[in-house]
């Protein structure tokens, strides 16, 4: 990969392309580390904050929307690819969940009718100048005393023996053979995550690691965030 493909747009035309085989691998249950972790330590950090309303950042098919208004929270979810808002439409049933195609840099300029107790971004922070428009826009997006959730790889295991904040190649590695053209994606310290979130006056509240009972180590990171 050369470095003309790293960047934003790269990130957002992969998933585009394979956003089909992503739909199936989540319905099939085909991702182990969710199943055994990540998805039950999202929603369990979520309902900790005890939200009315909720939007998820990077949706995809919205699993996690429909999780979050099954608890009787009013969900809004956003994405960049038109192929997932629609899935994620067909799927939302009557919990009455709201779905918008939006690209990240369009969030700052974006209108809800509502402000949000709760921002969740759930593995889908995986760029760099995009992340920081969200991180820039969520303040205006959030309720006073509200809080901004990501969820994302821990950073002791995407070093891959460099531990320093800048681009990497993607990979499909553990999923079918359905998946192609594998998204970069920008690789943060813990601390560049803290210092980017701090300035954007969202400090760090608190940061939980949820283990995989199998491997016994951290298979994510989750930060909780909200405006100074």
């Amino acid at each position: 990969m050369t470095d003309s493909e790293f960047s934003d747009e790269k990130v957002l035309h992969s998933w585009r392309r394979n956003a089909a085989p992503w739909q199936r691998a989540i319905e099939n249950a085909e991702i182990g580390s969710r199943i055994r972790v990540t998805d039950a330590a999202i929603v369990a950090a979520a309902l900790t904050h005890r939200p009315r309303t909720a939007l998820d950042v990077g949706c995809g098919e919205g699993w996690l929307c429909r999780a979050l208004a099954s608890e009787g929270i009013e969900t809004w979810g956003v994405d960049g690819v038109p192929e997932l808002v629609a899935a994620a439409r067909d799927k939302s049933g009557d919990l009455g969940q709201r779905f918008m195609e939006m690209r990240y840099e369009e969030m700052e300029s974006a209108r809800f009718p509502l402000r949000f107790d709760l921002l969740v971004c759930n593995f889908s922070l995986i760029g760099e100048a995009s992340v920081e428009r969200v991180l820039a826009a969520a303040i205006d997006l959030l309720e006073p005393g509200g809080y901004l959730l990501i969820q994302t790889l821990h950073p002791c295991w995407g070093a891959d023996g460099d531990y320093r904040s800048g681009w990497r190649s993607g990979t499909w590695k553990g999923f079918n053979d359905e998946f192609s053209d594998a998204p970069p994606w920008y690789f943060r310290t813990l601390g560049d995550w803290i210092a980017l979130l701090g300035e954007k006056g969202l400090p760090l509240s608190r940061l939980d690691e949820p283990v995989d009972p199998e491997t016994g180590t951290p298979a994510s990171i989750i930060f909780h965030a909200g405006p100074a």
